[in-house]
């Protein structure tokens, strides 16, 4: 892995921890995310730091270069966050959906 992509690693790591904290200071995230992106930016550092894990894990799985193996598992990391935050909303929805409809038939049955 070249020492351009082990930069870029630890700057995008380094950006999204202030991020994090911020947020966190701010109270606009709850903890079970912030844990999420603190493994997330952990694992980055991982491998900027430890680039032969990616050389070994490049390998084993048949990939061409470490590069292309951290891409995927980057995407791949985060399409199954986007699957849980999707399946949160939808219980979200759902909820709001209940309370919207007994809170109509509440009024409903108050004006009678």
């Amino acid at each position: 892995m070249n020492i351009a992509l082990r930069v870029f690693l630890v700057l995008g790591a380094v950006v999204a921890f202030a991020v994090v904290v911020r947020k966190i200071k701010k109270s606009d995230m709850q903890a079970r995310d912030s844990v999420f992106w603190l493994i997330f930016i952990g694992a980055l550092v991982l491998l900027a730091v430890f680039p032969q894990i990616a050389f070994v894990a490049s390998q084993v799985l048949g990939f061409e270069s470490p590069s292309n193996f951290i891409l995927l598992a980057v995407i791949a990391i985060l399409l199954i966050k986007v699957f849980s935050l999707s399946s949160d909303i939808a219980v979200l929805r759902q909820k709001q959906t209940t309370i919207v409809q007994e809170i109509a038939l509440r009024e409903k049955s108050d004006t009678d």
